[in-house]
């Protein structure tokens, strides 16, 4: 039967609140299970050991991208097909490791067998459902709870805010231990060196315009030196320094150049200090390209002074070199 326009949003906005009713219930019941989960993973890693997360049908899929997301954050860790594991794949666990085992209804036959087999290897388990009294949380060390009220599906059948409110739980569990293990943007970045990600490593200075390609002219210079210096460098705009100590006091960019030429015929004879911008942007060689980028956004320039401890300028940042970097 057809639905109208009005119909498809009622039905799609009672979808979003149903699974959001989850999601809250679930951040309002974490209690004390979920800081000794936390701190079991905290123990496990301390020890050299790994995490292992198992599920069958969607809670596989929840399972895997945990994994993915527990991996990148450098908490070592591995996907087990819970019916492989009974047929050889069991290997993958080791004793002292930690399995995070799946299952909405935590009665999941296929999770249930993996439980005396595992305990037996010498793995912890942590149980990972949305019922406090079914056998996989009564058989586990560990405990992670999901509340759903309700299941967005009006056939009460296909699993929805109880697989949104497991995820969001799943990725609560990282967040924590991403901060807890001071974990930092560097070494998010060296676990995705592929992709946008991979360029957050990238330093200032592996892009930096330096040499010729960086003009650098006394400010007393004249203002017709500085532009010539630009010309040849192919630059946007020259570093000023003051002739005696080597600082930068200013820069004059192409903008400052055209409005110099509104001062009078004689503007190319003056000194370029008259028309340059002082005390100008600047950033230190060894920061990240996303907070040069941060700058370029937040200060609406095209071009950043690149200085080295002393204040003195070591490179230029041309705002068009960045979409180079594919960090946009």
């Amino acid at each position: 039967m057809p639905l109208s326009p009005k119909s498809i949003l009622s039905r799609a906005r009672s979808c979003i609140r149903i699974e959001g009713e989850a999601l809250a219930e679930t951040a309002r019941k974490l209690g004390p299970e979920f800081v000794q989960t936390v701190n079991a993973i905290e123990v496990l890693l301390a020890a050299g050991g790994k995490l292992i997360f198992s599920g069958v049908g969607k809670s596989a899929h929840i399972a895997q991208k945990l994994a993915g997301t527990f991996n990148s954050i450098g908490v070592t860790s591995s996907f087990l097909d819970a019916t492989q594991a009974l047929h050889g794949d069991l290997g993958l666990c080791n004793e002292g490791d930690l399995a995070i085992l799946l299952s909405n209804s935590g009665q999941t036959e296929e999770v249930l067998k993996l439980v005396p087999v595992l305990k037996r290897a010498g793995v912890k388990l942590v149980a990972f459902t949305r019922h406090a009294n079914s056998d996989l949380a009564l058989n586990s060390d560990y405990h992670l709870f999901y509340r759903v009220p309700r299941e967005a599906c009006p056939l009460a059948l296909a699993p929805t805010a109880s697989t949104t409110a497991a995820l969001a739980l799943g990725d609560a569990l990282a967040m924590v231990l991403l901060q807890a293990r001071g974990f930092t943007r560097d070494d998010f970045a060296r676990n995705h060196p592929g992709g946008n990600i991979g360029a957050l490593l990238v330093r200032v200075r592996d892009f930096m315009r330096t040499g010729a390609q960086a003009p650098v002219l006394p400010d007393t210079g004249s203002t017709q030196d500085a532009i010539l210096a630009m010309t040849k460098a192919k630059c946007g705009c020259i570093a000023l320094i003051n002739v005696r100590s080597g600082k930068l006091t200013g820069i004059l960019t192409d903008g400052d150049f055209r409005r110099s030429a509104l001062t009078g015929p004689d503007f190319l004879q003056r000194p370029v200090n008259q028309f340059m911008t002082r005390t100008p942007k600047t950033i230190r060689e060894e920061a990240l390209g996303v907070e040069a980028l941060s700058l370029f956004a937040k200060h609406k320039i095209d071009d950043l002074v690149v200085v080295n401890s002393r204040g003195k300028p070591v490179g230029i940042v041309d705002g068009q070199d960045l979409p180079k970097l594919k960090i946009l």
